[in-house]
This record gives structure tokens, sequence and C-alpha cells, in this order.
């Protein structure tokens, strides 16, 4: 009869500890998708600042003529420009198919330094001051779809765990697996 009734308290105490380690981990992951919408904001900010240090003409840098002296010359700047808009309008309509098909991607660091490498080639050709809006326009246009990107990404995800997160309190166990379908 003991026997029974310590099997029973057992079985209840391990029901309870995987439903708090499920809940936990269930916390853990919507703390980490709040972390990670903030993302593309930081990106941003990165991006302001390198578009400030390019603004001031890269002062820490030898000059352009030294540049070309020890590298030899640089595309025109109406090749950078040209590199410029492909960059452009590539990096659009990727950032456009991650977030219709809801991707995981973590891509926004790398735009700050494309972005920051197109600010230096015209800083070389020594067109930077007839170029900078160019490319601080098409830098903060790919830099915002890809922060409002990750955070429709991240909100999504954080609605998904929040209902996961519910119906195991309400249920003592996690909602069984959707099927994602293209046709349902």
């Amino acid at each position: 009869m003991e026997a029974a009734g310590k099997d029973k308290m057992a079985t209840g105490s391990a029901a309870r500890d995987a439903k708090s380690v499920l809940r936990q981990g269930l916390v853990d992951d919507m703390a980490r998708l709040r972390r990670f919408s903030n993302r593309g904001l930081f990106a941003l900010s990165l991006f302001i600042v390198a578009s400030t240090v390019a603004w001031r003409g890269f002062t820490f840098l030898p000059t352009p003529q030294q540049l070309v002296a020890a590298m030899g010359t640089p595309p025109t700047p109406f090749m950078i420009s040209m590199v410029l808009v492909l960059y452009t309008f590539s990096a659009i309509i990727l950032s456009l198919s991650r977030m219709m098909a809801g991707v995981y991607h973590k891509s926004s660091f790398c735009h700050v330094g494309y972005a920051l490498g197109f600010y230096l080639f015209y800083y070389v050709a020594d067109a930077l001051a007839d170029n900078y809006w160019a490319v601080f326009g098409a830098g903060f246009t790919v830099l915002c779809l890809e922060s409002y990107r990750i955070w429709t990404f991240c909100s999504d995800q954080l609605g998904r765990k929040q209902e996961q997160l519910d119906f195991l309190e309400r249920n003592g166990r996690m909602p069984p697996e959707e099927e994602d379908s293209l046709y349902s």
C-alpha cells in the first residue's frame, strides 16, 4: 500500500519536473527572441556611426591620392554606383523573400560592412562627397527593411511561444505539432 503511494508521488513529481523544464525552455526561447528582435536596431545604429565617420571624410585614413599611389587606380565612380544599385536591389529582394518565407537569418551586420565598403570605394575614388547620400540612402533602406524583417519574425515566433506556454500551463504538456503546409 505504501509502495503504491510512493510510486504515485514519484510520478507526480516527475511530471512537475518535466513541465518545469519545458516551461523554462519556452521562457528561455522567448528571452532569446526578445534580444534577437533588437539586432536590426543595433545594426542600424552601427551604420549611423559608420556614416558619421564617412561624412567627416575618414580623417584617420591616408588621403585618397596616397591610397591610389599605394594600391593602384580605383574603380570609376560610375562603376561603383552601378554595383551599389545592383547590391541595393539584390539586398531588398533577398530580405523581402526571407520575410515572406519566415526564415530565421541574422544578416543585418553584414549590410553595415557592405555600406562601409561602398563609402571606402568612393573615398578612394575621390568621389565620396558626390555619392555620400546615395550610399546613405541605400544602406538606410536596406537596414530598415532588415530590421523590420527581424522584428516581424521575432514577433511571430514570440506569439507562437506564448501560445505554447499557455497550452503547457493549462494542460501540463506541449501542444501537438502543427504541420506547416503550402496548401493549408
